[in-house]
């Protein structure tokens, strides 16, 4: 004769498997299985999603004078996402830190060419890009520690605003002549400074990306980058926008980023992506292994969220 211990047992476990199970396929409404349930719907649905290809080439000056709000890491993800979809991207890495010339997998010691031997005349972009580890479509145009001195070398220079601007167009128009496919974007990742690197980026794009963490300070100075933006628009680069702003490093768990992105959101209404980029480990670590989170862990909340932001750009058109 049967136990009726072990039947009430074998009960007892199914149910736990029941349990457990349903959690996993999200089924119960748990944060956790909602969560994951959302990610993997949003990564079907970037499989999915034709990123179209811009009219023209859009150069972004990616900035924010205040320091860790995520401008690197957006420089670079934004990069990586749009070129795994098809477009044809290029970062320049115009920060002397040389951060996105890491995550990006390339060298940048003192003996590499650079953006600072662009800048001060001595070697065209095409002489210093390099391919980029992340994929056959992303391109890096490096940054070394000898940028930190090209704006006190730049200050009595003619025309210092410009280094960039030339150098960058020219190579745009002579990509037919070298049997290269035209860029889609060029992202330049700028320092966090309001300087000579910063305006030169500012006079050789058409758009501005600004990065804005979801934290207190958020707003603290960005009225100074905006006078910045319309000063350089107003002297040397009539057609520069402030085409996107991203919210970063956001925690939904907290009232404080919520209201940041409310407050964001109401100034600047159409420009505001809808995307936000969380907090996440999996976005820190990757510059580590010389990586972006889009190529380390592209199944991760942080890289889906950076894919989304990308298609949501694209989808912009430009300006």
């Amino acid at each position: 004769m049967a136990d009726p211990r072990n039947k009430k047992l074998q009960v007892q476990a199914t149910k736990s498997t029941t349990f457990y199970d349903t959690i996993a396929t999200g089924s119960v409404g748990s944060p956790i299985a909602s969560e994951l349930a959302q990610t993997k719907s949003a990564r079907q649905r970037l499989m999915e999603a034709e990123f179209p290809k811009p009219a023209h080439t859009r150069i972004m000056a990616v900035t924010n004078q205040k320091g860790g709000v995520g401008k690197t890491t957006t420089a670079v993800n934004i990069a990586a996402a749009l070129a795994k979809h098809g477009l044809n991207v290029m970062v320049i890495d115009s920060d002397p830190q040389g951060n996105a010339s890491t995550a990006l997998g390339i060298e940048h010691h003192s003996e590499i060419a650079s953006v600072y031997d662009v800048l001060l005349g001595d070697m065209s972009i095409r002489e210093v890009v390099q391919q980029s580890a992340e994929g056959p479509m992303l391109s890096v145009v490096p940054a070394t520690i000898e940028l930190s001195g090209a704006e006190i070398e730049l200050v009595g220079v003619e025309n210092r605003e410009s280094k960039l601007e030339a150098p960058l167009d020219e190579y745009l128009r002579t990509a037919t002549e070298h049997d290269e496919p035209r860029l889609d974007y060029v992202l330049i990742d700028c320092p966090p400074s309001l300087g000579l690197l910063t305006i030169n980026a500012m006079v050789a794009a058409n758009e501005v990306l600004i990065p804005i963490q979801s934290e207190y300070y958020a707003l603290e100075g960005l009225s100074q980058l905006l006078n910045n933006v319309q000063l350089v628009k107003n002297s040397y680069n009539n057609i520069l926008e402030i085409s996107t702003i991203l919210l970063t490093m956001f925690d939904r768990r907290t009232n404080l980023a919520n209201e940041v992105a409310q407050d964001v959101r109401e100034h600047f209404p159409e420009t505001t992506l809808n995307t936000k980029i969380p907090r996440s480990v999996r976005i820190s670590e990757a510059p580590s292994f010389e990586q972006t989170v889009i190529t380390y862990d592209p199944s991760s909340p942080g890289a889906i969220a950076y894919e989304q932001a990308a298609l949501e750009i694209a989808k912009q058109g430009g300006k």
